[in-house]
């Protein structure tokens, strides 16, 4: 094994491979940001929906509830095909990177909604109560007590399931998406080791992860003070 490792690790390092896998790794780190932070944003929208009280908002409420309940109990993998049919059926001809944004958005959206309303309500419900007398709209309470002090519940959390799901976009290559995952059965089919090439694939995941759960750990440590 280490001979045939010796001479296939020059070929396998060549110029126009390692262009493949660095075009793969910017696929994969795309995917996670664009497809996480579009997740963030909606479920900012979810977790908000379910604070507003009231009865003409109680549909509002319970899709809220209903969406994240549903898609948290949902394998990605399975989101992943119902959204490809799904976008086939309605929208021929998108591309396969647009499928697993929208998937990965979907799936983020439900995990985080549920941090945020955590976020939410940490904040003491007396200093709600205060600003309701005080007038405050509920915009006003959002923007000026909710939000300043979730920040540090919310964040680091966050960034940890992002920073997981860069494991998780390997279930994308089911569908044909040129992401690690499938550069490196491609490489593989080529004749490669098994071995070099996967060990090669795990390096570059740890590679895109690492700096993210380092900036991660930075951004709790911030928030704490």
């Amino acid at each position: 094994m280490l001979e045939r490792l010796a001479d296939e690790i020059p070929r396998f390092f060549s110029w126009s491979n390692m262009l493949l896998l660095g075009e793969a790794m910017a696929i994969t780190l795309a995917m996670t940001l664009v497809g996480c932070v579009l997740g963030f944003l909606f479920a900012f929208i979810i977790a908000f929906t379910r604070q507003v009280p009231g009865i003409l908002t109680l549909p509002f409420r319970t899709a809220a509830i209903l969406f994240v309940e549903v898609f948290r109990r949902i394998p990605f993998l399975v989101v992943l095909f119902l959204v490809l049919f799904f976008i086939q059926a309605v929208a021929q001809g998108t591309s396969l990177f647009t499928v697993a944004v929208v998937s990965i958005c979907i799936y983020s959206t439900a995990y985080i909604a549920d941090i945020i309303r955590g976020g939410f309500e940490s904040v003491a419900r007396q200093q709600i109560e205060a600003a309701q007398a005080m007038n405050f709209s509920r915009w006003q309470i959002l923007k000026s007590i909710i939000v300043p002090q979730s920040w540090p519940v919310v964040l680091p959390p966050a960034v940890a399931f992002m920073v997981g799901f860069i494991k998780d976009t390997s279930l994308v290559s089911q569908i044909g998406v040129f992401e690690l995952t499938f550069r490196g059965r491609e490489l593989n089919n080529m004749g490669f080791s098994g071995i070099l090439v996967f060990g090669t694939i795990a390096f570059l995941y740890f590679a895109i992860s690492y700096p993210l759960a380092r900036w991660g750990q930075w951004l709790e440590k911030r928030l704490a003070r």
